[in-house]
């Protein structure tokens, strides 16, 4: 992976000027400042990042710059990469399921909050010897309004909640409540509805709650419509008045702070009737398309120019030698599309980094930080 830093410059205007060999995944380091300051302006309360949305080294490091605090981690290496980049930042091990081994490792690096959904992994932590720590009670809701459900993972129901939430307490832990209303979540009031069942869960376990972790589920603009962050805030400000004495709030986005910074552009390898060719597909940065609404794109000419014919729908294809490594839609692409053009998707910053794989030699690309997108 090759990182450059190209001042007062786009895209449109990188890709006409070097006609790169590989997929180019652009940064606009202002509008992931623009959106960090909108969290802290907007949100009451401590904003973290998950680690797993973008682990980039810049955009890390971005963040730390910026005033983020904490971090969501789930694994040994999102630990040491923190440790590396953010050294005083807090740690928040936030996945649910981890082995006595991964237990330990967070221990000795200083994890502050932890999350459980099951007694088992409960029981684990407390043999492991965690003191003085928050143990943040993660639980599910039927509740829509998501791309999909990260219930069926992880999350306690509510009445084991409650039970989980007691054993927190009676451990002499420090009790939390958290949850997550899923990816790319549209609805403002899904987060009102899991506010006011955590405060519901906190009343019938008797348990005054430290802090409540909202997750993360902040939606990008990943269908091309610019995404105001305020009514979220204002959901889950006014949910809480369903506490009587308010806990601590906590936010974890990561696709809701990240992806709307970086773009990704990707070449026309070849073109046949009805198809097009890319050099990057499925098993590379355009791995959540089978399971994402495609992002808004524009195609960009060799000179610079953009494509403007009609749109035509056909089939588009990954380089690799596996038929599976097509995207599921038809993509709506100029009539006029040639050889050799860029396809630049927005909004792309978020599950590209940590998801690309080597599949078949492919797998390469260029970071290049660039002013506006």
């Amino acid at each position: 992976m090759q990182q450059r830093t190209v001042p007062q410059t786009t895209p449109q205007r990188f890709l006409a000027a070097n006609n790169p060999m590989m997929p180019v995944h652009f940064f606009a380091p202002a509008a992931l400042d623009a959106r960090l300051a909108e969290f802290h302006a907007g949100f009451d309360g401590m904003v973290t990042y998950a680690v797993k949305a973008n682990p980039d080294e810049a955009v890390i490091r971005r963040l730390c710059a910026g005033g983020i605090a904490g971090f969501d981690v789930a694994s040994p290496g999102e630990i040491t990469l923190i440790r590396r980049l953010c050294p005083r930042a807090a740690l928040h091990y936030n996945n649910p399921v981890r082995s006595r081994d991964e237990i330990a490792f967070g221990i000795a690096a200083g994890v502050a909050s932890w999350s459980v959904d099951d007694a088992g992994e409960l029981a684990k932590l407390i043999a492991a010897g965690v003191a003085n720590n928050e143990i943040a009670v993660r639980f599910k809701l039927p509740v829509g309004g998501a791309a999909y459900n990260f219930g069926a993972k992880f999350g306690a129901e509510e009445p084991d909640a409650v039970d989980l939430l007691q054993q927190v307490a009676a451990a002499g832990l420090t009790p939390a409540l958290t949850f997550h209303v899923g990816t790319q979540c549209r609805d403002a009031q899904a987060y009102a509805t899991y506010v006011r069942a955590a405060a519901r869960i906190a009343q019938q376990a008797e348990v005054a709650i430290a802090r409540l972790n909202v997750g993360g589920g902040f939606p990008s603009a990943r269908d091309g419509a610019p995404v105001d962050m305020q009514p979220f805030f204002d959901a889950i400000d006014g949910a809480m008045d369903a506490f009587g004495q308010r806990p601590a709030l906590v936010c974890e986005p990561g696709r809701g702070l990240v992806a709307d910074s970086h773009a990704y552009g990707v070449q026309v390898k070849s073109l046949r009737a009805g198809r097009v060719y890319l050099n990057d597909g499925i098993y590379g940065g355009l791995s959540e398309f089978p399971s994402m609404v495609v992002p808004t794109f524009r195609v960009i000419a060799p000179d610079g120019t953009l494509r403007r014919g009609r749109a035509d729908a056909r089939v588009v294809f990954g380089p690799t030698c596996d038929s599976i490594d097509q995207l599921p839609d038809l993509l709506p692409l100029p009539a006029d599309l040639a050889e050799g053009d860029w396809i630049v998707f927005a909004a792309m910053g978020a599950y590209l980094s940590g998801v690309t794989t080597r599949f078949n030699g492919y797998g390469d690309r260029m970071c290049v930080q660039v002013d506006h997108l």
